[in-house]
């Protein structure tokens, strides 16, 4: 069946890009890419339709790119959103910086573009765009969804002004219903009871970043408190044992990135451990870390994959890539598992200005099949029949 970064800049990225782009595209600029299939892997049957790959593009650039894969042909198409949708725009926009499926509605945040794209999940048509500036990461609650968002322009500046915030909008008019300011250039959120917890990073404010979550109560939606854990925080991910996973990029110099644990009940820091924390995937109790960390002291480059038991918070392997592959990733940028197979899909980066790479490996940590993707691929979502 044919379904069809500062934006997402991470870590050193963050630093480089910013520089080099300041004007926010939007998309007007037209860009047209054919769409392309191939096969890849074996058929499948099963719960699982496929999954949907969102390519960030370099910031500027304008080329972000919506892939597919669909299991019961085993075909990989690239570029289906501009197929999908030519009455529409020829532009997904500029850096794709999450995606999530919710309900029958796929959303697409295009960081720089200043919007979410709401389209149909199973065939990739528009539906609605909702606009916010600079915005980021998605999650969904009852009959709301949430985005966070820079509020401000992409400026690397240590006296940024800007607080950002948290935009709540109702999922069945797409229509923005609420916002709660929080700290600066605030990214991953994850709502746990009645709470909301949202990652505050001052990205933009190198090298006086913040190091606290905002605890967000849902019924006032208001900030109540903040909990101080790491420097330059990314992502939160609430675990089925009522723990969240919070990851912090740390300084780039004497700070290495980290994962930390927070009890959402309590808002208190638990624990942390010396794992390096650029993407997660949680699958049951495991949780898929991939870190992809530069240190400006060293001028090296590292890559690690690891497996944390989150149910007993004790790392399984430094490596789930079992045949030696891993050292021919040179930028990891997105991790997936897959919730029946157990496969584990990376993507290279690359270059970041080059089209990447999606790689699929078995259960066990064996290469099974690659394909080309966009520029930057960086973030899956499952699509389920």
């Amino acid at each position: 069946m044919f379904l069809r970064s500062l934006c997402s800049l991470r870590d050193l990225s963050v630093l480089l890009l910013a520089i080099c782009f300041l004007l926010a595209a939007c998309r007007g600029d037209e860009i047209y890419i054919e769409p392309e299939a191939e096969q890849r892997g074996d058929k499948q049957a099963g719960e699982l339709a496929g999954f949907y790959l969102l390519n960030e593009g370099n910031m500027g650039s304008n080329k972000a790119t919506l892939d597919y894969y669909d299991f019961a042909a085993a075909t990989y198409t690239r570029n289906i959103y501009q197929a999908a949708n030519p009455d529409v725009t020829q532009s997904l926009g500029d850096v794709g910086n999450d995606i999530k499926i919710y309900g029958s509605k796929l959303y697409a945040v295009i960081n720089c573009s200043n919007l979410i794209e709401v389209m149909d999940a199973r065939t990739a048509k528009h539906i609605a765009t909702i606009n916010v500036p600079n915005c980021r990461y998605l999650c969904f609650d009852g009959q709301y969804g949430y985005v966070t968002s820079y509020a401000g322009p992409v400026l690397i500046d240590q006296n940024y002004k800007q607080r950002g915030y948290v935009l709540r909008f109702d999922t069945a008019t797409f229509q923005p219903v609420d916002t709660c300011h929080v700290g600066f250039q605030p990214d991953g959120l994850a709502v746990a009871g009645k709470d909301m917890f949202v990652a505050n990073s001052g990205g933009y404010m190198v090298p006086n970043y913040e190091d606290e979550l905002s605890v967000i109560d849902l019924e006032t939606f208001k900030e109540t408190s903040r909990i101080k854990v790491a420097r330059n925080l990314q992502h939160v991910l609430l675990d089925r044992h009522n723990q969240l996973w919070v990851t912090s990029r740390g300084d780039y110099y004497d700070q290495p990135s980290r994962l930390y644990i927070v009890n959402p009940a309590t808002h208190t820091l638990e624990d942390s451990m010396c794992v390096a924390a650029s993407g997660l995937w949680l699958d049951g109790d495991s949780l898929y870390v991939y870190g992809s960390e530069f240190n400006y002291v060293s001028g090296i480059w590292k890559n690690t994959f690891a497996i944390v038991d989150v149910k007993t918070r004790t790392k399984v392997t430094d490596n789930f890539v079992s045949d030696g592959t891993e050292t021919e990733l040179q930028k990891p940028y997105g991790l997936a598992v897959n919730p029946i197979t157990k496969q584990i899909y990376l993507t290279d980066a690359k270059t970041y200005v080059t089209p990447g790479q999606l790689h699929c490996y078995s259960k066990d940590g064996k290469r099974e099949w690659s394909v080309r993707t966009g520029d930057i691929p960086a973030h899956i979502v499952f699509l389920y029949k």
